[in-house]
């Protein structure tokens, strides 16, 4: 069987989905969601092999839950949309499935062969999720766990970001989170006008820096406003120095 999850923000929607699939032999809906953190949480707890996406959700659109996945382990998914055809095919319809609003079941018949033929070659959802990170860039918020649920936390209220091979503490003033993502990854996702890398290792939101100290051979120390103190490469250093105005 494949397990399904679907998201969508109009209860007719969701329940119209819901009962089309159920007539398909190999296809069991194990979530639903109203929104996007809801679809996120549901993705997170029930690991579906296809996820069914509206574009437009409160919270988080079709394309920002899409953006937080992990490309490798990410669901197949399929973005579910009224948008006219014209905003449609600036998808690259090759490497994501997609569903126009109103459709009928021949259509939707349609979506699920894809899906099945995609599914039993193993692919993975990374193709959809490299989408939504290209159509959501500069995100507000960012997804985060909180014990066995997931939040969502304003990127203004993060001051500094540090690598731990293929995971990122994320450095807030009320606590740190972990998520299993890249630095480069997490930069991409919410936008550089922020943020700005002072190691291979570290990024620094801008509005958290203090003063900064020269140290040897290049090197300086960065004192944030919490006083912590972090510090920043020689090859960064220019790039850093641009954004400051320096």
């Amino acid at each position: 069987m494949i397990r399904v999850v679907i998201a969508d923000d109009e209860a007719p929607a969701r329940e119209k989905l819901q009962r089309w699939l159920s007539e398909q032999a190999d296809m069991a809906v194990v979530g639903s969601a109203e929104d996007g953190l809801s679809a996120s949480q549901c993705i997170e707890q029930f690991r579906p092999d296809v996820a069914f996406l509206d574009i437009q959700m409160p919270t988080l659109s079709g394309l920002q839950v899409a953006a937080q996945l992990e490309p490798s382990s990410a669901p197949l998914i399929v973005f579910v949309t009224a948008f006219d055809e014209h905003a449609v095919k600036a998808f690259d319809l090759n490497a994501i499935d997609y569903l126009l609003k109103p459709y009928d079941r021949d259509r939707l018949a349609r979506t699920v062969q894809r899906v099945g033929e995609r599914f039993h070659a193993h692919q993975s959802g990374a193709a959809a999720v490299a989408i939504g990170r290209q159509r959501s860039l500069s995100c507000e918020r960012l997804l985060v766990p909180e014990g066995e649920r997931l939040q969502l936390i304003d990127t203004a209220s993060i001051q500094w970001l540090e690598a731990d091979d293929n995971y990122v503490h994320v450095h807030t003033s009320a606590r740190t989170y972990l998520l299993r993502r890249t630095l480069q990854d997490l930069l991409s996702q919410m936008g550089e006008q922020r943020f700005v890398r002072i190691h291979k290792s570290t990024a620094v939101n801008l509005s958290s820096i203090g003063s900064l100290t020269p140290l040897f051979k290049g090197d300086y120390e960065i004192h944030l406003h919490n006083g912590r103190v972090l510090r920043l490469s020689r090859r960064y250093r220019e790039a850093l120095f641009a954004r400051l105005g320096q």
